[in-house]
């Protein structure tokens, strides 16, 4: 029975090393992908074409949320850690209604501009339009995978993986979380200042 429980912690330990940075490497990668996107969005504010335009006000909503979304998580897991594992379970439940209320206030967001006359594609578009809506966009398909590893800690959640002395599945799930609530958080705030 020692044994297996020694077997059991060596394993875990081998994993955390392995899986944490392999978690950083792909964030990195987004990181790299998202500032080739919007450095391509600064070169091409120079274009005589650009037409500069307010932020529609469902992407202030959907920011709001996703601050929220992180609270929620960070809740979840100091709950989690303190073994109060009900508790942990609202909060994380709560991160992914939140999460899924942030996706939807970007669809209004891109229903918002639209009723204004900005496009993505077509004959109506401009450059800067279609730039806020394919980054946007991207971000979004970020945060839908997000919502997936929510899914999975979740059902995980209900299977009692995780305990307060084996949190590793969680921690991904929240680093990858926290990770995408940031980089909104910043594609928020570049968008906002850089028109």
């Amino acid at each position: 029975m020692m044994q297996d429980q020694i077997v059991n912690q060596e394993l875990i330990v081998a994993n955390k090393k392995s899986a944490k940075p392999m978690l950083w490497v792909s964030m990195i990668s987004m990181v790299m992908f998202f500032a080739g996107l919007t450095s391509a969005y600064v070169i091409s504010m120079k274009r005589d074409d650009w037409v500069s335009f307010d932020l529609p006000q469902a992407f202030f909503v959907s920011t709001f949320l996703i601050v929220g979304s992180s609270i929620t998580l960070f809740l979840s897991q100091k709950s989690l850690k303190e073994d109060k594992r009900q508790l942990s379970l609202i909060f994380v439940v709560a991160t992914l209604l939140l999460g899924v209320g942030f996706i939807w206030q970007q669809y209004v967001g891109f229903n918002q501009l639209r009723s204004v006359g900005l496009f993505f594609t077509g004959p109506e578009s401009t450059v800067s339009t279609s730039f806020i809506i394919g980054i946007t966009f991207m971000h979004v398909l970020h945060l839908i995978a997000g919502v997936i590893v929510l899914l999975v800690v979740i059902y995980n959640h209900f299977k009692y993986k995780y305990k307060s002395d084996n949190m590793l599945g969680f921690e991904l799930g929240a680093i990858f979380w926290h990770f995408v609530d940031i980089l909104w958080i910043y594609l928020f705030f570049f968008f906002y200042f850089i028109k």
